[in-house]
């Protein structure tokens, strides 16, 4: 039976995830980890171990220090059990990593115990609420890949300096077309998207990639 590491400070859930676990068979010590130090110290003797970790309870600074880790100890399997994770979060780590499970606190108590037994396991367990917001992730991207591809080429690119702030004058001295042909790319664009005013088009331009983030706020 493998090492288990448990690195939450809510001594509530911190004794219900010991009961849990002898609720599966486990039977070996338990290992305790107050800060992000500590992890490290014990994943040094016990690179296999499993980790059961409340990602927002500790002094981790962004999801891809848990990406280094993943590399660093490449046996040790995860399992957050946290109360909240945001999206990004969820997409950047189970998108590079493979060794992260994930359920939530306020799951029920079988979906719980059945995480920690396929964690004990070696095996990756995402609860269901989180697989189903992984799964609105991808039909939001989807929608947004097949709405920018409606787009030619042009439009994208018009649709780019509308976002950047210029004029519909300044957009057409730069092509060396009329400010009308302009106009009109402009409403082809609005209806393809299904947008009504600058705002929403250039939060689309954002969301597409159309306009890098940085550029946009420079």
């Amino acid at each position: 039976m493998r090492q288990v590491i448990l690195a939450d400070n809510q001594n509530i859930t911190s004794f219900g995830i010991r009961f849990l676990l002898t609720q599966t068979g486990f039977e070996n010590e338990i290992s305790e980890a107050k800060d992000k130090r500590s992890i490290l110290e014990l994943l040094q003797v016990n690179s296999d171990a499993l980790v059961v970790l409340d990602y927002t309870l500790f002094d981790f600074e962004t999801v891809n220090e848990l990406i280094v880790l993943n590399t660093r100890f490449k046996k040790t399997d995860w399992l957050l059990f946290s109360d909240v994770l945001s999206d990004d979060f969820l997409v950047n780590l189970l998108y590079n990593t493979n060794s992260f499970g994930i359920v939530l606190k306020n799951n029920s108590t079988d979906e719980i115990q059945t995480a920690i037994r396929e964690a004990l396991k070696g095996r990756r367990y995402i609860c269901n609420y989180v697989s189903n917001i992984l799964l609105d992730i991808s039909k939001r991207n989807g929608e947004t890949k097949r709405n920018e591809n409606k787009l030619t080429a042009t439009e994208q690119e018009i649709l780019r300096e509308i976002a950047l702030g210029k004029t519909t004058k300044e957009i057409a001295n730069q092509r060396f077309v009329s400010s009308h042909t302009i106009m009109t790319h402009r409403k082809n664009i609005f209806r393809k998207l299904n947008v009504n005013n600058i705002h929403e088009a250039t939060k689309y331009a954002m969301r597409a990639g159309i306009v890098d983030m940085a550029e946009y706020y420079i």
